[in-house]
Order: structure tokens, then sequence, then C-alpha cells
């Protein structure tokens, strides 16, 4: 009795011990497959299998070439006008392509970037003239966005969407009354007398104020100047018009900032008479991002290491 209890014991102990290895070895499996698709995915991304526009999305007949630009202009930024320019001319340069929207959603960012972005808009006009090109504002076109739109052919907007701040700012802090209560001294060398020019940390400088004041009225001046050439005769004769207020997308038709209201569907679809919208604005490159995520946790991992070393 005892020897068959002990072989009944050792027999389910084989059992259970075959069963842990066989559901470890489909986990094991399991996370092989995880692990693989998650590479192939990275790689779909890398070579550009996923999320790029097909030889049949692109040729499929004539179509509307729509461009995002989305956030704050700026080089490398959210709205980086390289990207977006290079968007505007692959959609030029389709033969397929009736007419191209640049839909817009940004508060402004740099008015050298911003600048730049209008001229080339105004050269890919200049070379392609039976293309027209418009800009859709969807939730707000302000400041520098507003200097890029007033170089298309026409600009529509919700009636609820944010047009407008012409004008040009420059914004600091002065911290020299907190540094006063805390019994700090600032002591700032230069060789140059306006070289530490609005400095935060010194007391505020009359004469480097005028001057600052003085260069953002020349950049605000360039700024009513394009829009002025931009919108022309439109333009209603408001004096508010150019203090940097912003207005709704309807007031903004009565004001002359745009040419009336609308959606990228409806002004493919009614505007330009091509209401397949084919999106060319470039993807983002994965290979830069990887390579930068994955330097980015070397750099983290080699922090760590020197710092526990150093301990």
């Amino acid at each position: 009795m005892q020897d068959n209890w002990e072989r009944e014991a050792l027999n389910q102990l084989l059992q259970a011990g075959i069963k842990e290895q066989r559901r470890s070895r489909r986990w094991g499996i399991f996370f092989k497959l995880l692990g693989f698709g998650y590479l192939f995915v990275v790689l779909a991304l890398v070579m550009g299998w996923i999320g790029q526009r097909t030889s049949e999305d692109v040729n499929r007949g004539p179509h509307t070439a729509l461009v995002n630009m989305d956030g704050v202009i700026a080089v490398g930024g959210e709205a980086d006008i390289g990207v977006i320019a290079q968007g505007l001319r692959d959609a030029f340069e389709d033969s397929r392509t009736r007419g191209v929207i640049l839909r817009v959603n940004s508060p402004g960012g740099s008015p050298v970037q911003s600048g730049q972005l209008h001229d080339e808009i105004l050269r890919l006009r200049k070379e392609n003239p039976k293309i027209p090109l418009y800009v859709v504002v969807e939730d707000i076109c302000a400041s520098g966005c507003y200097y890029t739109a007033v170089a298309a052919d026409k600009i529509y907007a919700d009636k609820a969407s944010i047009v407008g701040s012409i004008g040009v700012l420059m914004d600091s802090f002065g911290f020299t009354g907190a540094m006063e209560k805390l019994g700090v001294e600032r002591r700032l060398l230069t060789a140059g007398e306006n070289k530490g020019f609005l400095d935060p940390f010194s007391p505020m400088n009359e004469a480097q104020r005028a001057k600052a004041q003085e260069m953002l009225g020349e950049i605000h001046q360039q700024f009513i100047n394009v829009v002025k050439t931009g919108r022309g005769k439109r333009l209603a004769n408001d004096p508010d018009l150019f203090s940097g207020l912003v207005w709704s997308g309807e007031r903004s038709v009565k004001l002359g900032l745009i040419d009336g209201l609308g959606s990228v569907d409806s002004v493919a679809r009614d505007v330009i008479k091509a209401e397949d919208v084919v999106d060319f604005t470039p993807q983002p490159d994965y290979l830069d991002r990887l390579a930068k995520r994955v330097g980015v946790a070397a750099a983290s991992s080699l922090g760590a290491r020197l710092e526990a070393q150093l301990r």
C-alpha cells in the first residue's frame, strides 16, 4: 500500500513537471511571437510600409492635394517649415493635382520662419499659375500663421475660428525686486555697452527699451506690408486691424482677413471641384526618431552608470 502511494505521488509530481514545462514553452513561444511582431512593426515604419501614400492613392485620378500645418512655427518644431514646404512642393509636382489646400491650426511662431514659408508659397504659385492654393483655418490662424496664410490665393475658415493677431511681441521677466529681497547681487560683465540687452536680472535700461520697441515696430510694419500686399483691396478700413487683436471667422470675412467660410471638404468640392482629397503632408522620419530614442536611452544608461560609480 505504501509503495502504491509513493508511486502515485511520484507520478503526479512528474505529470505536474511536464505540464509546467509545456506551459513555460507556450509562454516562451508567445513572447517570441510578440517580440517578432513588434520588430516587424518598427521595420515597417522605418521602411515606410505604414503611413505612406500608395501609388493607387496618388494616381487614382484628379484630386485636391492637402498639406497640414499644426502647432508653433519653428525649425524642428511642430510646424517645421522645411517639412511643410516639401509637402507643398510634392503637391504641386503631382500631375493630377487640381488645387492645393494648406490646412492650418497654429498660433504663430518665428517671424523669420513664417516669412520664409510665405515666400515659398508665393514662389510655388508663380511657378504653377494654373493650380490654386487655398488656406483652410481650423481652430486658429494667428500672428505668424496669418503671415504665412496671406500668400495663398484665398483663405477660408470656420465661423468660430480665431484669425488675426497682426502684431509682434517680445516678452521677458524682471527679477530685480525679488533679488533685492533675497539679498542676491547681479554681477554682469560685458564688452560692449549693450551686450546685456534687456537682461532680466538687471534694471530696465530705457535706451534699450526704446531700441527694442523700435525693432518691434520695424518687424510689425513688415507684417502689415505683407498683409496689405496679400489681401489688397479686400481689407476693410478698420483702425484695429493691425493692432494685434483677433476675430472670429465670421467677423474676419467682413474685415477682409479671409474670403469665406468653409472646410477642407467644402473647398475641395465646391471651389476646387475635386472632391478626392490626397494628403501630401510628409510623414515623420521614423528612422531618425528611433535613432534619437536609442541615443537618449544610451545616454541615460551611461549617465546612470557614471552616477553610480561616483557614489
